[in-house]
């Protein structure tokens, strides 16, 4: 059986490790309902449903501190629904830096059909941000880094915010010294990609969007995932779904079969990937302890409901499933 040795990360302050920063520009307070034999043009009863703090950044340090990571959660939230995910944060034990706005954050519902095995995302567009508010915010993760650290830029951006942040805030924390790791789709992503971010986690259907044509087989995506290799991005990972990964850097090619499980919700299984791969990056795994991490941790994350993160022996019980293979 692989053995994984998970250690506990800690901030500069309590020793020079290195930091993890997460961040969130369009956080979400997700409601998952349990809708079963859903169907539109009609009346839907809820049989079961959860909230949870949002957004692919704030996923991301939940699914961190599962592990046994830490991280300092950064964002920007407003109204009772963002002090209810500041206090949904600060109670799961992870550290939050949020700036406030006068705007309500959004709340998006996932709708679960576990009869049919659908997930249907209502998402609200998220609240609106100036760039002087974005520049401040900017400015104030800056000066927390330090050369080393860990920074994950991830989910949509709010309304408000120039197409270019991803691209202005990876090239800020690159500056710095900071290793970013990119997470996003559309314009986004490929304002982000001009600054050469040291990962980035899109999955098939993002990838084919980005490079214009349609990626219909694994080879297809390995050759768009080697594409953004060679414009200056150290590693990409290309998720599929119930069909694995694709983990990509210059010298080297794996792909990562997905593992079968009972399904709760799928979303969220991609920021799990990113904490996991986050995680791996600050504790020095190997490639292949790796690539098993990020597919246990994206495996049971599905497992669970709503958009909690799985336990770290959810994930520890998957690890000997998981199969991957030179390209």
């Amino acid at each position: 059986m692989l053995k994984i040795s998970f250690g506990y990360n800690i901030s500069h302050t309590a020793g020079g490790f290195d930091l993890i920063i997460t961040v969130t520009l369009n956080p979400a307070l997700d409601k998952t309902v349990e809708i079963p034999h859903f169907s539109l043009d009609t009346v839907n009863r809820i049989i079961a449903w959860r909230i949870d703090p949002g957004g692919k950044g704030l996923n991301v340090s939940k699914a961190l501190a599962k592990l046994g990571g830490v991280s300092t959660a950064v964002g920007v939230l407003g109204g009772a629904s963002g002090r209810r995910i500041a206090d949904a944060i600060q109670e799961l034990g992870i550290a939050g830096r949020f700036t406030f706005t006068e705007w309500e954050t959004r709340t998006n519902i996932k709708a679960v059909d576990p009869e049919n095995h659908t997930n249907t995302e209502l998402n609200e567009p998220g609240l609106t941000v100036s760039s002087a508010v974005l520049d401040r915010m900017r400015a104030d993760l800056v000066e927390m880094l330090c050369p080393g650290d860990l920074v994950v830029l991830a989910g949509s951006l709010p309304q408000g915010a120039p197409a270019d942040t991803y691209g202005v805030w990876t090239a800020a924390c690159r500056a710095a010294g900071a290793r970013v790791f990119l997470d996003a789709d559309g314009e986004a992503l490929a304002h982000g990609l001009a600054a050469k971010p040291y990962l980035v986690k899109p999955n098939d259907h993002e990838l084919s969007c980005l490079v214009g044509r349609t990626l219909t087989t694994a080879d297809e995506l390995l050759a768009a995932a080697r594409e953004l290799i060679a414009g200056g991005v150290e590693r990409v990972v290309v998720s599929m779904g119930r069909d694995g990964a694709l983990f990509v850097s210059a010298d080297s090619a794996y792909r990562a079969e997905g593992i079968s499980v009972p399904v709760g919700s799928t979303v969220g299984a991609g920021d799990s990937m990113v904490a996991a791969l986050v995680f791996a990056a600050e504790q020095g795994m190997s490639e292949a302890d790796t690539i098993r991490l990020a597919i246990a941790a994206s495996a049971a994350n599905v497992m669970c409901s709503g958009t909690q993160a799985a336990d770290r022996q959810q994930i520890e019980a998957l690890l000997p499933q998981v199969e991957c293979r030179a390209l």
